[in-house]
């Protein structure tokens, strides 16, 4: 489990930070939502893989229950707030009254959909 969330937390973090940045306070807590618990997931994956679990008077298994419950919660989050930036991808933004662009292009609205996934 500890690595599919490293695996998935890596892509995330990666298609985030390919795309333009169109809304940063959106994709800031998204991008702090994947790396906070892709470095929470490998803190926990260590304390297991060197025996401080062994160590430690802690019921684990509600830990383990708490830490994917938090995680689930701050990704869900950061799943709507995505996928709300993504879904901006029509609306123009205004430079001046003769220039018109797309807030996400092409390319970057692709991206942001695997994001949201």
């Amino acid at each position: 489990v500890f690595l599919s969330l490293q695996l998935f937390g890596t892509v995330v973090w990666i298609l985030v930070a390919a795309t333009r940045v169109p809304l940063p306070l959106l994709q800031g807590w998204v991008m702090f939502v994947a790396v906070t618990a892709w470095f929470l997931s490998i803190v926990f994956l260590c304390v297991f893989l060197f025996g401080y679990a062994n160590r430690i008077a802690v019921n684990w298994n509600l830990t383990d229950f708490l830490f994917h419950g938090a995680t689930f919660v701050f990704y869900f989050g950061a799943f709507l707030l995505q996928a709300a930036t993504t879904s901006l991808h029509h609306y123009p933004r205004k430079f001046n009254a003769t220039t018109h662009e797309k807030i996400l292009g092409d390319h970057e609205y692709n991206i942001s959909i695997a994001a949201s996934v």
